[in-house]
């Protein structure tokens, strides 16, 4: 059974009246899908009060001393016409607050969404990690905030680009953050040149352009520069560069952690985290349209999906190495961050699930406030030499002085720990904990001795002490660090034909885009050593010679893994537009249909028209409208059911609505907004059907009935019962199978 409205998208827990309300009246409570962070002090103990105590209180309004306020409209004025008056002490609070709303936004990961959840272990990793949150039948709750990395806080969602997937775990032993990519590798070997890759993937400094993009000049001469950076970037130019949802996007702690268990032992492993929907992304021409039609799409996606009650659910799992002192596993250098380790090597072993079940009740409080660490560590888990995560050791708490204004940001609500806290750190701006004592040093006898040192057996956090080899300081980067091709070719290899059509239009795009032809010959020369293929493809694109590879061609086995294509995944909160004309004896087969696909744990969009509702079913079943022929857009629909064809409605003309075209009539009579829905969902592969009425739209559109992922029939239930099974492959990829 869906909580609350079974259409989500609503702004407020109430409809609103038409009229302003004008009898007082406590706040209201939040939405059914969100919660605020849990209720502990700032030093960690859980206080057991309700939310609601550190929400907006009283009836009234009132200043932010909670004097109340007989108005608010008006400032304090020398008579009606007169100069406001400097006494005005309401006026110069409102003002000030506002002035200094804002806070530095991140330099990278700027805009993000984030949902409450819930992690429960599984109990596979305690032979390997004495982490509590691991311990079988542990649960923890968890943050979760995802981010696209270049773009700033107003950028759109779908643009090309990584993705951070943050994860905060409030254990029992102290918070611990998996702060990580929806790529598993990373642009560069060393944190010491992290400034330089990003100042290459922002907006050219002299013009603050372009925004939220990788395809210019600055991106591609570094990359081109530093070819370590090239696996990475085709995994970029790969599909993953645009997921379909945060809900349907792989996470990777990036860095190859070290485990410790109960008795010492340590184990190195990589994070995986693998979403219950499969992967999924957009195809580029409809991340194109999206950016313009709802650059909020993937915020949205996720809250409506958790609003709807089709929480997302991703598996943490583990692939696991021996710590042996050269930490390599065949033949792979585990510190290099450039680097995987296929699959069908080392398999991902699960060990918990976590499911998102809560919006956030306060985007700022919350989604811009919460601040990851990647040294936020429990007793079980340790840090390995990885150079780039070494440096973010450093970089996080730093960057998160500056933004939140001060070293106690661990206190903001979001932030605090679910473990109690004694630090003997004191003072600073925003201090929100009143200390008690005397004594805040170690040690002490005034305070009691108190706080007292803990020991393995009383939940220290010990360091692993590994062995660390003599040797001279160096400037330099291990031998096995220089291989940057192999492993780009191997992903190559592992992805389908129309995967790989994919890549040669993203390269040939992103090259097309800059300025200079020595980077786009730059460019070439890191593809020929790849793939000779995938050069010479994106060389004709460019106008440009295809160079000979400079290295051997490496010979790799293709991961299977690593391809999104070919396997079948649950449809759970699926987006289905149901497109009619609004006549009154098809409108028993749309609220059947419209039923059917509530109960199934998606969610129906019925789009006509005009908005309001359409017919009755004689006991108030009127159907209700969600879009119209202006509003709906095929990049909102995971699949497209007609059950009519429509006849051009009034606003049917360019004047009023610029997708219907010039506004003459179509040559079956169906409105142009109508057909382009149709065939824009045709071209990005997404799942069609059509029952009575809705085969002559398809005909209208050009479309056959006999195509992949196209079901018309006369029974609806069964075509929806057809579209489910096509949705379970996300896409018609039969569609784009290659020309001989």
């Amino acid at each position: 059974m869906r909580p609350g409205n079974e259409i989500p998208g609503a702004p407020g827990p109430e409809a609103p009246p038409v009229e302003e309300p004008t009898e007082p009246r406590e706040p209201l409570p939040p939405k059914h899908d969100q919660q605020g962070p849990d209720t502990y002090s700032p030093t960690g103990q859980a206080t057991g009060a309700r939310q609601s105590r550190i929400a907006q209180a009283d009836a009234y309004l009132t200043t932010a001393n909670g004097t109340r306020l007989y108005e608010t409209d008006h400032s304090l004025k020398a008579g009606p016409r007169g100069p406001v008056l400097l006494q005005d002490h309401h006026l110069r609070e409102k003002i000030t607050h506002f002035d200094h709303e804002r806070i530095p936004e991140r330099v990278v990961h700027a805009r993000g969404a984030a949902a409450h959840g819930v992690f429960q272990a599984y109990g596979s990793a305690s032979g390997i990690t004495k982490a509590a949150f691991l311990a079988e039948g542990a649960e923890t709750p968890v943050f979760v905030r995802f981010s696209t990395v270049l773009g700033s806080r107003g950028s759109a969602d779908t643009v090309r680009d990584t993705r951070g997937f943050a994860t905060k775990f409030y254990t029992d032993e102290g918070v611990f953050d998996l702060v990580g990519n929806n790529i598993p590798v990373f642009f560069i070997q060393d944190a010491i040149k992290f400034p330089d890759i990003i100042h290459a993937g922002k907006p050219h400094p002299d013009r603050e352009i372009p925004q939220a993009q990788s395809a210019h000049d600055t991106f591609w001469d570094f990359v081109t520069l530093h070819t370590e950076a090239t696996h990475h970037t085709l995994w970029n130019m790969s599909d993953r560069g645009i997921p379909r949802s945060y809900r349907m996007m792989e996470g990777f702690g990036v860095h190859t952690f070290r485990l410790v268990n109960g008795e010492g032992e340590t184990t190195l492993v990589k994070f995986h985290w693998k979403p219950k929907l499969g992967v999924h992304s957009q195809m580029w021409e409809e991340a194109q349209i999206t950016g313009g039609v709802d650059p909020d799409f993937h915020r949205r996606d996720l809250a409506d999906a958790i609003e709807a009650g089709a929480f997302p659910q991703w598996e943490l799992g583990v692939q696991t190495f021996p710590d042996t002192p050269d930490e390599m596993f065949e033949g792979i250098d585990l510190l290099d961050p450039t680097k995987i380790v296929p699959e069908e090597l080392a398999p991902v072993r699960p060990i918990g699930l976590m499911t998102l079940n809560a919006n956030p009740s306060n985007f700022f409080a919350e989604t811009e406030q919460v601040a990851f660490h990647v040294g936020h560590l429990v007793p079980g888990i340790d840090v390995t030499n990885d150079a780039l995560m070494q440096g973010r050791l450093f970089s996080y708490v730093d960057t998160q002085i500056t933004r939140l204004g001060g070293p106690n940001f661990t206190q903001l609500p979001i932030n605090r720990t679910h473990a109690p806290v004694n630090d003997m750190l004191r003072d600073g701006m925003h201090q929100t904990a009143v200390h008690r004592g005397v004594a805040p040093y170690r040690p002490n006898s005034l305070d009691g001795g108190c706080p007292f040192l803990a020991g393995a057996e009383t939940g220290a956090y010990i360091e692993v002490p590994v062995e660390v080899p003599a040797a001279r300081k160096v400037r330099d980067a291990a031998a096995s660090f220089d291989d940057h091709f192999s492993q780009a070719r191997q992903f190559w290899l592992s992805m389908t034909p129309t995967e790989q059509a994919h890549i040669i239009a993203a390269y040939t795009f992103e090259l097309g885009k800059c300025w200079e032809t020595a980077v786009k010959e730059r460019g070439l020369r890191s593809l020929a050593n790849i793939d000779p293929e995938l050069c010479a493809q994106v060389a004709t694109g460019l106008g440009l010679p295809a160079p000979e590879p400079s290295v051997p061609l490496a010979t790799v086995e293709p991961s299977p893994a690593l391809s999104q294509i070919g396997r079948e995944w649950p449809v759970d909160g699926r987006i289905i537009g149901i497109v009619t004309d609004g006549a009154a004896d098809a409108l028993d087969a749309v609220r059947t249909v419209r039923r059917t696909i509530l109960d199934s744990g998606m969610v129906p969009l019925v789009i006509a028209a005009s908005g309001g509702t359409l017919g009755d079913g004689g006991d108030g079943d009127a159907v209700s409208v969600q879009r119209t022929f202006a509003t709906a857009r095929s990049i909102e629909f995971d699949a497209i059911l007609l059950a009519g064809a429509p006849a051009p409605a009034a606003d049917a003309q360019g004047a009023r609505d610029a997708k219907a075209g010039d506004g003459g009539p179509s040559a079956a009579a169906v409105d142009p907004r109508v057909l382009l829905l149709v065939t824009e969902a045709y071209r990005h592969g997404k799942a069609l059907g059509a029952w009575s009425e809705g085969g002559r739209a398809l005909d209208a559109a050009g479309l056959s009935s006999d195509a992949a992922g196209v079901a018309v029939g006369t029974d609806p239930s069964e075509v929806l019962r057809t579209v489910t099974g096509f949705l379970g492959r996300h896409r018609a990829w039969d569609r784009f199978a290659p020309s001989a």
